[in-house]
């Protein structure tokens, strides 16, 4: 196992590619992702599928350059104003076994300058998985609250992503839980710093976060009739 993946040549590719987001700067410098970005992320995914099991047998860690854990460098501009070629963050995704997608229940690590963080959760769920886990919610409002608002939980991450501006079609406007119920996405995210994504405690501190959103996870996944 490594002891350390990414480094400040990380970082400054990534800002380069920011200021130089074009095909034939990024062919110029391809070394330099492969080196700095491709391989040490796999290896990091590598190093996961050992740590993965002990969090949940359900959720893979897939150290492959294509169709594996780590997210694809190039962006999907069909539907986008923004026609640059390539992202400018490092992202991973540890997805449940039965995700086709990243809109599937899964774990995440997002790294780019200035913003590093680790996620949990459903980013833009489909409308059944939706209605899945807003029943679940009104059904087992006890079990939902334990999960969310578990001390250790919360200490680190804080809930994300949008919502609908009133309750969603055929659930009271008055449910006590009407916030969470409104809610597009069901992500956390805890924050991480640079200084800890270039060192020996990246792989550890990132575990231990899985860990912590055991409660939510398996909430989650209870909702979605899956397996956790």
């Amino acid at each position: 196992m490594a002891d350390r993946y990414f480094t400040k040549k990380t970082f400054a590719f990534l800002a380069a590619l920011e200021q130089n987001n074009e095909r034939e700067w990024f062919t110029a410098h391809q070394q330099e992702y492969e080196d700095c970005v491709r391989e040490p992320a796999l290896d990091f995914i590598s190093d996961m599928s050992d740590e993965m099991p002990a969090i949940s047998r359900h959720f893979l860690a897939q150290p492959k350059k294509v169709g594996g854990s780590l997210m694809r460098i190039y962006r999907d501009t069909r539907f986008s104003k923004d026609k640059t070629p390539y992202k400018t963050n490092i992202g991973i995704q540890f997805r449940h076994e039965i995700g086709k997608d990243i809109h599937a229940p899964g774990y995440y690590l997002h790294i780019a300058p200035g913003e590093c963080f680790v996620g949990i959760g459903l980013w833009r769920p489909d409308a059944d998985a939706l209605f899945k886990i807003r029943e679940a919610l009104i059904q087992k409002s006890a079990a939902w609250l334990a999960a969310r608002d578990d001390a250790i939980f919360r200490k680190h991450f804080t809930l994300e992503g949008d919502s609908l501006a009133n309750a969603p079609r055929g659930f009271a406007k008055d449910h006590p839980l009407v916030e969470d119920l409104k809610r597009k996405d069901f992500i956390c995210l805890a924050p991480l710093n640079e200084a800890t994504v270039t060192s020996i405690n990246l792989r550890p501190q990132v575990v231990e976060r899985f860990r912590q959103a055991a409660p939510y996870m398996g909430f989650l996944c209870k909702a979605l009739e899956l397996q956790f």
